[in-house]
């Protein structure tokens, strides 16, 4: 009976051996993912946030200033090694504003980013507030006018969350030139000139595939019926649709 017993014992102790060797490393694995979380967020926009490991999870708590902060954690988490899902549970605790506040504060800003490119008057951005939830909509130029329009919403204070379903326009040679031709047409007319001046480009010229819209404010029905009929005037344009809206009747755009 001794003698079985010792054998038993001879048998099982590798295997007990092995499990308690592969215990280590997991323990100091979820050691050295919690370390290297808490160094990436080692920053002081998120003196607020704490952030803890669940297996290979990275659970994120606590408040920020703006949404972009919460945004940047959330990256900051995923690209740490080892860490395999992130669960962000960040709420944004700025200052509550008046959604009809933000919004306009929020158009403004947007209608003069990208300003200096060359690319303001072919972006045309929509901004929705609900909550403090932002939805930006419309058309972009290209990827990085999208881009820098969520990134102005999203560092803004006072938005709890936001929302891209912005269109980026295709890339298309004879859409650019649409475009450039469209903005001198329209810009260079004597009747809207005017508008040339605003360096957010008040009249905004979106083209996809040779359908150009028009976006924006203008002052009078005149200057928006003009504008159509300059836009009607591009060569390779087919189809114009005018969506301008009259400064007297609507402020948005």
């Amino acid at each position: 009976m001794l003698t079985l017993l010792l054998a038993g014992s001879l048998v099982l102790a590798p295997g007990a051996l092995q499990s308690r060797a592969a215990s280590v490393p997991l323990q100091a694995d979820a050691s050295q993912l919690q370390t290297e979380l808490s160094k990436t967020l080692n920053k002081k926009q998120f003196s607020g946030v704490q952030g803890s490991v669940q297996g290979t999870t990275a659970l994120l708590k606590g408040t920020v200033d703006v949404f972009d902060d919460k945004e940047e954690a959330g990256k900051r988490a995923r690209h740490v090694k080892g860490i395999t899902a992130v669960d962000n549970e960040i709420q944004v605790a700025g200052p509550s504003v008046p959604d009809a506040e933000l919004q306009q504060k929020l158009v403004k800003a947007i209608s003069y980013d990208r300003v200096g490119y060359g690319t303001t008057a072919f972006n045309a951005v929509s901004v929705v507030v609900h909550g403090g939830n932002v939805t930006l909509g419309g058309h972009a130029y290209g990827p990085v006018d999208a881009a820098s329009a969520v990134a102005v919403a999203s560092n803004t204070k006072g938005v709890r969350d936001v929302i891209n379903e912005i269109q980026v326009d295709p890339t298309s040679p004879m859409d650019d030139r649409i475009r450039i031709q469209a903005a001198r047409t329209i810009y260079g007319f004597p009747s809207l000139n005017k508008y040339a001046i605003d360096p957010a480009k008040p009249i905004r010229i979106s083209v996809q595939n040779g359908n150009l819209t028009l976006y924006g404010v203008v002052n009078s029905q005149s200057d928006k019926d003009v504008a159509g009929l300059r836009a009607n005037s591009v060569p390779g344009v087919f189809k114009v649709v005018n969506n301008l809206q009259v400064a007297t009747s609507s402020e948005g755009r």
